[in-house]
């Protein structure tokens, strides 16, 4: 477990150098989240004051929200592992004492433990400042919440993951990528919130992991949902993420299987 540590800790460390790009990051979470609030609200109030159960406030606050958890989720992923595999470096990867999974889900970890403040917590003022929020006052969302948070972060994790691993089979990922990126945010709630979808798409995603990768902790964060529902919620993440990592691992196991053959 020290070495996952030391390799989450560097990360952390890693990502802290980068200020420019954080400060940037979120200025730029911050004006797309004065855009998606101002498109969501004009929807409301053209609707008659709710949709989906979401007054304007709360809508605002599922913006704001969303916006300030975009970084520390990981709703964008990266391709890292893809040219380790193209490159042939993945081959130094897989003969390291390490879990490959664990090696790169503990310094993803890492990114995300960074990214809470420098670009989630600016996000949360302006929306403050701009519209108002809808926030809980007492500390059982919070405490939640941030369960619900880890597990989102290691939904995504492993989601991109395991895109990046189809590299072993395939010359080039980015056409599954941009499927990925488009379905994701769509079903994750990224765009409008799940419960604005017609009755079959609502169905659909909630069949998905996705609303687990954002939905989730927002609606806790929030405190739009009771204990016990919430628990269920968290349950739910965790049952993904259980079936996401048997996915993953197996997808290692073959994937490490093919590189052996290829290589001699």
């Amino acid at each position: 477990m020290r070495a996952y540590w030391e390799l989450a800790k560097s990360s952390f460390r890693r990502h802290s150098t980068y200020r420019t790009a954080a400060v940037a990051g979120a200025f730029t979470n911050s004006v797309f989240g004065l855009i998606r609030a101002s498109l969501l609200l004009s929807a409301i109030t053209t609707a008659g004051g709710a949709i989906g159960g979401y007054s304007a406030m709360e809508a605002a606050t599922y913006v704001w929200l969303g916006q300030a958890l975009l970084a520390p989720l990981g709703l964008f992923g990266n391709t890292e592992l893809a040219s380790r595999v193209k490159s042939g470096d993945i081959a130094v990867d897989l003969s390291r004492s390490v879990n490959l999974t664990a090696s790169y889900w503990a310094q993803d970890l890492g990114r995300a433990a960074f990214d809470v403040l420098p670009r989630g917590l600016p996000p949360l003022i302006v929306g403050a400042l701009v519209t108002g929020l809808a926030m809980p006052g007492s500390p059982g969302p919070y405490l939640l919440g941030f369960v619900s948070i880890v597990a989102a972060v290691s939904l995504n994790f492993l989601g991109f993951f395991a895109i990046n691993l189809l590299s072993f089979w395939v010359l080039e990922i980015r056409g599954f990528w941009m499927l990925y990126m488009v379905v994701m945010n769509l079903l994750s709630g990224f765009l409008v919130p799940v419960t604005w979808f017609p009755g079959w798409l609502l169905d659909f995603a909630r069949a998905t992991p996705f609303p687990s990768m954002l939905q989730t902790p927002v609606d806790i964060l929030a405190g739009r949902t009771d204990g016990g529902e919430s628990l269920a919620m968290v349950g739910v993440q965790f049952l993904w993420l259980a079936v996401l990592l048997v996915i993953v691992q197996m997808m290692v196991r073959f994937g490490s299987r093919r590189l052996v053959v290829q290589g001699g």
